[in-house]
């Protein structure tokens, strides 16, 4: 006997469908997507928003008469966010996807339902926020890191911007104040600076401080002063300051002229004295946990601090030419070249050696990392990803979940890294 279910898109449109119990959850959602005339690359979810798995018969996904599924479209248009062990994947139609430890955000179950239009995503080491279209906040995660804002929740309203260090966030709304959370130790208490956090145009985080740049292009730090939350040194130096980078412990801010600003622990970047007449012309500065890495003007980069966490790219240094972005890991960089190539360096199981991915590295449009691993978007929506497994590194359970046969099995990716096929399979590993 067949059953009858609802079909709905995030717009409110829907189509309801008869479907027989032993047809294909990958059949259905083709009814769907023909029914209400969506692109190619979707999901079907089912009431409670899990990614149903289009390997399932009708029966096997415990669909019933009357169940209310939901059609996400076009989810391989995605952006990745990373805590030390999970990932996040924002997906165009607001929704969000989570995986890796549970711990540390990769369950992301418990707000799922709230999870909708979502505009972008900040992550501490273990926790994340997520800002809504409302200008609302949810978090999910280590509640000791930032994952729980019950006592900042009346505060988060109409929310522009959101930055995270090792465990709190902090917040900049629509007036230009601050709201922050989390650990006190790592920046989540700023009342020790509140009359400076007006007109906050950004902000940028170590693992325990924050720095943030204000309108008038003067800056404010608060948090552990050890990790660069005290940077009366150079405060005088810091004026008409554009962008701010930080490693764990310190900060490094580009100023109108080009020119960089570093404080904080100088073995973690927080002394440039040995590169500072190479810094000019500085378009964006990138940061492992110990070092920085800068793109100038001419598509070169120079690099900084600790040299096992990625400070030192003389091996490299020849192929770092044309770079248009960089991201990193925890000791690792890995940088974009303009034809769509990827350059890595720093330690190797932190994902500063590609080389077992190396040739279907091409086309990249997008990297982001989680703190031992990579994970790029390329040309098509495919992602591939390298690093320690654990972290990240390894998506093959992942691919495993949507690659499948003719007959409709599983059918497992071998080796510890893969490519997976479409951002599609990605969802498939939400938790």
């Amino acid at each position: 006997m067949s059953i009858s279910v609802d079909v709905y898109l995030l717009s409110g449109k829907s189509a309801s469908m008869e479907v027989e119990p032993d047809a294909s959850v990958e059949s259905l959602k083709h009814r769907a997507q023909s029914e209400l005339a969506v692109p190619r690359f979707a999901l079907l979810l089912n009431s409670s928003g899990e990614v149903l798995d289009r390997a399932h018969t009708v029966t096997e996904a415990k669909l019933r008469s009357g169940d209310v599924l939901t059609l996400h479209v076009n989810p391989v248009q995605v952006q990745l966010h990373a805590t030390t062990s999970a990932f996040a994947a924002l997906l165009s139609d607001g929704s969000v996807v989570t995986w890796g430890n549970a711990g540390c955000g990769g369950d992301s179950s418990a707000v799922q339902h709230q999870l909708r239009d979502v505009q972008q995503i900040q992550a501490s080491f273990g926790a994340f926020a997520a800002i809504r279209g409302d200008g609302s906040v949810v978090t999910w995660g280590n509640a000791v890191r930032g994952g729980d804002s019950g006592a900042a929740q009346d505060q988060l309203k109409n929310v522009q911007q959101i930055q995270a260090s090792g465990a709190a966030f902090a917040a900049i709304r629509g007036d230009g104040s601050v709201v922050t959370w989390g650990d006190a130790r790592f920046g989540g208490d700023s009342r020790a600076v509140p009359d400076q956090l007006r007109d906050v145009q950004q902000i940028q985080a170590s693992y325990g401080a924050f720095a943030a740049i204000r309108g008038d292009g003067a800056v404010v730090t608060w948090g552990d002063a050890a990790g660069g939350g005290d940077s009366s040194v150079v405060q005088d130096q810091l004026q008409d300051v554009q962008q701010i980078q930080a490693s764990d412990f310190a900060f490094a801010a580009i100023r109108g002229d080009g020119s960089v600003v570093t404080w904080g622990d100088a073995c973690n970047g927080g002394d440039s004295s040995a590169v500072q007449d190479q810094l000019r012309d500085v378009q964006q500065i990138q940061a492992s946990s110990g070092a920085f890495a800068a793109v100038l003007g001419d598509g070169s980069v120079v690099t900084w601090g600790d040299a096992c966490n990625g400070g030192d790219s003389t091996v490299v240094q020849d192929q770092l030419r044309d770079v248009q972005q960089i991201q990193a890991s925890e000791y690792a960089f890995a940088a974009i070249l303009s034809d769509g190539s990827v350059v890595t360096w720093g330690d190797a199981c932190f994902g500063g050696n590609s080389t077992a991915v190396q040739n279907q590295l091409r086309d990249v449009q997008q990297i982001q990392a989680s703190g031992q691993a990579f994970a790029a978007i390329l040309g098509d929506g495919s992602v591939v990803s390298w690093g320690r497994a654990d972290d990240g590194g390894d998506s093959s359970a992942v691919q495993a979940m949507f690659c499948t046969s003719g007959t409709g099995k599983h059918e497992p990716q071998k080796g510890r890294v893969v490519q997976l096929e479409t951002i599609a399979t990605i969802a498939g590993a939400m938790t």
